[in-house]
């Protein structure tokens, strides 16, 4: 008996492009990578086991795409591609842009492992065991992958320019 998956594939769809913008950063690629593991979930639908998590199944699904046919290319989506903030002074909308910047290239720069861990873990909020179910890892290493990764963030924000330093300083 098949279970009719459409209407968790329709649920999953915000979760899955925003899993799909962390791994290609293109808005065109990840919408593209999203459609195709609809498209392998639905042709493959008889193989989810109700009851699992339909998010990991999706993940895995969208992840393991993403590796056969999107790994060699990887463009990222420009910073200004991004909509302006509301009620925002122009100081502010720049210093933020300026931390996202360096906070996606920080992300960027990591190894795909730990970026893939840090992304189901930290912008999806999938637990550690649901993060090692969709990467086929036990979860000692998704916490490892997180630390190492969170680390290397950290790292690279701290060595980061302040927006002050880039001209962006207060005028006398």
């Amino acid at each position: 008996m098949s279970v009719d998956i459409r209407p968790l594939l329709i649920r999953a769809l915000p979760k899955l492009r925003a899993f799909a913008w962390s791994l290609t950063r293109s808005r065109e690629a990840a919408d593209d990578l999203v459609q195709g593991a609809c498209e392998r979930a639905l042709a493959a639908s008889a193989s989810w086991q109700p009851g699992t998590n339909f998010d990991s199944w999706m993940c895995r699904i969208l992840r393991n795409l993403w590796i056969d046919a999107f790994r060699a290319r990887r463009p990222e989506a420009p910073i200004e591609e991004w909509p302006d903030l509301p009620g925002q002074d122009g100081r502010t909308t720049v210093e933020a842009r300026l931390t996202l910047q360096a906070t996606q290239a920080a992300i960027a720069a990591l190894p795909e492992e730990q970026r893939s861990v840090l992304m189901l873990v930290c912008v999806e909020e999938m637990s550690y065991r649901d993060a090692a179910s969709t990467l086929d890892i036990p979860v000692g290493t998704v916490m490892s992958r997180l630390a190492r990764a969170r680390t290397a963030v950290a790292t690279a924000l701290e060595g980061a320019p302040e927006p002050r330093a880039a001209g962006m300083g207060a005028r006398r």
